[in-house]
């Protein structure tokens, strides 16, 4: 089984650079573009089914990337991220540096946020609950990338970049936690994003 995972193209939020977590932020002109170029691979790599967040941005984003149905899931949501939700991330860098890089790590939770481990328990369980077999396309967000690479493949999130709006990562999985392998981490059908925001 493959896991084709694709984040959202840029919300409006992303393009000011501050933190969404759960509040349900529409794309941006950009992001749309962004889903749409990505279209043609993952017409050519065919999956077999399709999940999606029940958010907005990452429901928009599969049906613009994907022809077919995509199960929405309210288990794919990003991180709720608290108090935090719509603050810049310049500001957050600012005030509160350790904080802010603690939660990055998945060590620190805002106040009224989610702990990384109950996120990446449940992000798990909505692909444990998927169809699987073939190739299995997940329209979510960053975080959810970043929880599902630690679970897959130990990959810590303070190891990982900012995963790219509309970009694709691939994980083959072969029946056992051990025998996953990340076969593509970021890609984009443009230029790559190097400083993608959270």
């Amino acid at each position: 089984m493959r896991l084709l995972l694709v984040r959202h193209g840029q919300s409006e939020w992303n393009a000011s650079r501050r933190l969404q977590g759960q509040a349900d932020i529409a794309l941006s002109e950009k992001g749309r573009a962004q889903a749409r170029a990505l279209a043609p691979v993952i017409a050519a790599i065919r999956p077999d089914a399709a999940i999606t967040s029940d958010l907005a941005r990452a429901a928009e984003t599969a049906r613009l990337i994907w022809n077919q149905p995509a199960s929405p899931t309210a288990a794919l949501r990003e991180i709720d991220v608290g108090d935090w939700t719509g603050q810049a991330i310049a500001r957050l860098v600012a005030d509160v540096p350790d904080e802010y890089h603690g939660w990055r790590a998945g060590a620190f939770a805002p106040p009224g946020g989610e702990i990384w481990a109950d996120f990446r328990a449940r992000t798990a369980a909505a692909i444990a609950a998927a169809p699987q077999s073939g190739n299995l396309l997940v329209v979510c967000h960053g975080g959810v990338i970043r929880a599902l690479l630690e679970h897959f493949l130990t990959l810590p999130p303070g190891r990982i970049i900012p995963v790219g709006p509309a970009s694709l990562t691939s994980i083959r999985l072969n029946g056992d936690p051990g025998g996953a392998r990340l076969e593509m981490f970021n890609y984009t059908a443009g230029l790559p994003e190097f400083e993608a925001p959270d």
